[in-house]
This record gives structure tokens, C-alpha cells and sequence, in this order.
């Protein structure tokens, strides 16, 4: 009696761990494939942390979405019960280089989040780490009794569900990495007013910031604040956002818009500006694909047309301004904004952005730019210039039933197969 009761505990404390290690990595995986990019950079900060530069960025880009995809299957794996030995095996191999690696993060502190849920949910280093404690002990035991993990198919149908959820994933990251982010995370989706949100409520603690301008001159590079911007014979490197004093923290911070040549902020003038207006953002300008340029620069001549504002923020160098407005024929004029919020902003380099006075309208990346046949009018007669109906709950709604919903009906099928054999 006393073994049936060890037996029935260890059968039921097996199919927890699963159900918790699924869920950890079904999350964990899904809002990192959805947003390559967003891995990418977060493996640009691992490497610049640890000294590992060398690494290729093409690298960097293909492990964030190999790391994620695995993570993604192998939860469904585990949730399904199907390949319990491989599964069980890859989430203790995902744990035991995971966990080693929090530690080091909590201990150091080289960047502030790991990254490991994306901009979903963002954790302290030591939360990830003790997390990651919990995960891995989940996984040996997992591994260790993987034959009590309950199935939901069959052995025959077993190939089935793993073909098809290799084919998802594959799917859902090819489509992630060429268009923006199916779901949004981020402080600067659709529909947000970049003026409300950069502000702090009456009455409390507002934070300091500090701007610097790493300038080069003969060879020697020095900061330098806003009260002290060197004359032209300095070349513009890049500029630094600092926290000095922390208070209310509003959910968008170091979003400023300077003058190249002068460094005046002119970011309240022009968000405040009534009306559409246009943001070209292109963080690293030499990086960026110029494949769809023609369509940049009819939007360009359309806003002119229209009499609507049209800027490019980017933290590149002005010789890379220079030579990406040789190459392209662009027009329209440049600004300096941070790095780091400029990734933020949008998922594409180039992307776009369509706000009307300061509350974000649309975004597109460079493939979807709208084109001459889409701008035949002003934005307040076209679809163009309403907002964006973009329903994360929706979104997910829709990407739940096109995984689980062909596998339901496998389900079903595969139900009435063992009940007609038991007949």
C-alpha cells in the first residue's frame, strides 16, 4: 500500500513539474521568437558584458532565434507529453547552461535583465537566478521519471504533433524576423501619447537625467553636457541618457529628439506640434537595408506634399548620414536620438512611425512601408490615418487556435481510434 502511494505521489509530482516547466518555456520561448530582434540585442549586451565583440552580429541573430525556438518546442513537447526523452533531456541541457549563467549575472551585474521573457516581464538578475533554481530542479526530476509523464496521443500519432509544431515555430519565427513584433511589449506601441507617458504625475518625485555627447576631435574623444557642446570642429559620435536621480519612473524615458549640429533638444516642440507627422528611425544608419528606399522617399514626397512634418532619428555618425543620403537620395532631415530607445521603438532598421500630434498612429517596417497607391489623399481621409486596431489579446487568441486548433481535431480523431480498438 505504501509503494502504491509513493508511486501514485511520484506520478503526480512528475506531471506538475512538466505542466510548470512547459508553461515556463512555452512563455519564455514565445515572446522571444515573436521578437528576434529584441534577442538579438539582448545577446549584443551578453557579448559586449563577457568581451565576446568577435562574435558575428548574423551569429548572434541566428542563436537568439535557434535559443528561442527550441525553448518554444520544447515547451509544447512537455505540454503534449510527446518525445518525453528528447524533451525531458533539452530541458535539463536549457537549465544547466541557464542556471550557472544567471548566477554569474546576479553576482556581476553586467546588464540589468537577462532578457529571458523579453520585454513581457522583465526580472532582476536575482530573480531570474532563483527562478532558474527552482526550473532546474523541476527539470531532474523531470528527467529522472520521464516515463510517468502522461501523453495526450498516441505513439502513432506522436511524429504527427512534433512535425507540426517544428513546422509552427519555424513558421512563427521566419514571419517574426521579417515583419514587426505580432504582439507589442513595449512602451511605444500603437496608440500610446509619447508626451503622457514621458510625464510625471503632480506631486511626485521626478528623476534626473543627464545627456552627454561623446565628441572626437584629432583623434582624442571627450564628453560632453548639453551646457557645454563643443563647436563644429568636434565630430558627433554618440549620445548617452544617464539616470542620476531616481524617482517616479514613467514608462517612456530618454526618448529625446537633438539637433545634430547644435544639440538642442526639440523633442516637446515637435511632439507637440498638431497634426501628422512622420519618424523615420534608423538606429544604426550604415546597417541599415535601404532595399525599400523608393518607398521611404515617396512618403517623404507625399509629406511634403501635405505639409507634414518629416524627420529620420538615428545615433549614427554624420559621415554614415552623409553617405546613407548619397546612396538613397534622402531629403529629409536628420536628428540624434539614443540607441537603445531607438531599438526600442521599433523592431526594423529602417522602421516608420505615423503620429498625429503626439500619440503613435501606426508603425511599419521597411517591408510594409505604405506606397503611392495607398497615400492618394490627406492622412484625415485615408484608413492610413486612424489609429491601428492592434488587440494583443486578439493577436493571441488568433495564434492559440492556429497551433492547438488542428491538433484538437487530431485529438478527437485519435480518441475514437483507441475507443474503436478497444471495442
Amino acid at each position: 500500500m505504501e509503494n502504491k502511494h509513493i508511486q501514485l505521489f511520484q506520478s503526480i509530482w512528475t506531471n506538475v513539474c512538466r505542466y510548470i516547466l512547459s508553461a515556463v518555456f512555452i512563455f519564455s520561448g514565445f515572446v522571444k521568437i515573436i521578437d528576434p530582434l529584441g534577442s538579438y540585442y539582448k545577446l549584443q549586451d551578453y557579448a559586449e558584458a563577457f568581451g565576446l565583440l568577435w562574435i558575428p552580429n548574423s551569429m548572434l541573430l541566428f542563436f537568439g532565434v535557434l535559443l528561442a525556438s527550441i525553448e518554444f518546442a520544447v515547451g509544447l513537447f512537455l505540454f503534449f507529453g510527446v518525445r518525453r526523452n528528447v524533451s525531458t533531456v533539452l530541458s535539463l541541457v536549457l537549465m544547466i547552461f541557464m542556471t550557472p549563467l544567471t548566477l554569474i549575472l546576479a553576482l556581476t551585474n553586467p546588464i540589468s535583465d537577462c532578457g529571458c521573457f523579453g520585454d513581457a516581464l522583465v526580472l532582476t538578475n536575482w530573480q531570474t537566478f532563483w527562478k532558474n533554481v527552482i526550473l532546474i530542479l523541476l527539470a531532474f526530476w523531470l528527467y529522472k521519471f520521464r516515463k510517468l509523464i502522461i501523453p495526450f496521443f498516441t505513439e502513432k500519432t506522436n511524429w504527427i504533433v512534433s512535425l507540426y509544431t517544428v513546422i509552427y515555430v519555424v513558421v512563427l519565427a521566419m514571419y517574426s524576423q521579417r515583419y514587426l513584433p505580432i504582439m507589442d511589449f513595449r512602451p511605444y506601441k500603437v496608440g500610446v501619447d509619447i508626451v503622457d507617458d514621458m510625464s510625471i504625475p503632480e506631486g511626485a518625485e521626478e528623476p534626473e537625467y543627464e545627456t552627454v555627447f561623446l565628441m572626437e576631435k584629432g583623434g582624442e574623444q571627450k564628453f560632453f553636457d548639453v551646457e557645454h557642446y563643443p563647436d563644429s570642429t568636434w565630430t558627433f559620435v554618440e549620445a548617452k541618457t544617464n539616470l542620476i536621480k531616481k524617482g517616479y519612473i514613467p514608462p517612456i524615458q530618454n526618448f529625446s529628439i537633438l539637433d545634430i549640429e547644435t544639440g538642442e533638444d526639440i523633442t516637446e516642440s515637435f511632439l507637440t506640434k498638431v497634426g501628422y507627422k512622420f519618424i523615420l528611425v534608423a538606429h544604426r544608419i550604415n546597417e541599415a537595408d535601404d532595399s525599400n528606399i523608393d518607398l521611404i522617399n515617396e512618403v517623404y514626397d507625399y509629406s511634403v506634399d501635405q505639409n507634414y512634418p518629416f524627420i529620420c532619428l538615428t545615433s549614427s555618425l554624420e559621415s554614415d548620414i552623409e553617405e546613407w543620403s548619397d546612396k538613397t537620395g534622402a531629403e529629409y532631415p536628420f536628428y540624434h536620438a539614443d540607441d537603445i530607445t531607438l531599438k526600442t521603438i521599433i523592431r526594423s532598421n529602417p522602421g516608420l512611425l505615423l503620429l498625429k500630434d503626439g500619440v503613435i498612429i501606426n508603425k511599419w517596417d521597411h517591408h510594409s512601408i505604405p506606397d503611392e497607391y495607398q497615400l492618394t489623399d490627406s492622412l484625415d481621409k485615408l484608413e492610413l490615418g486612424k489609429l491601428s486596431k492592434i488587440d494583443n489579446k486578439e493577436t493571441l487568441l488568433y495564434v492559440v487556435l492556429w497551433y492547438f486548433g488542428p491538433l484538437f481535431v487530431l485529438f478527437g480523431l485519435d480518441l475514437l481510434n483507441r475507443r474503436r480498438k478497444q471495442k
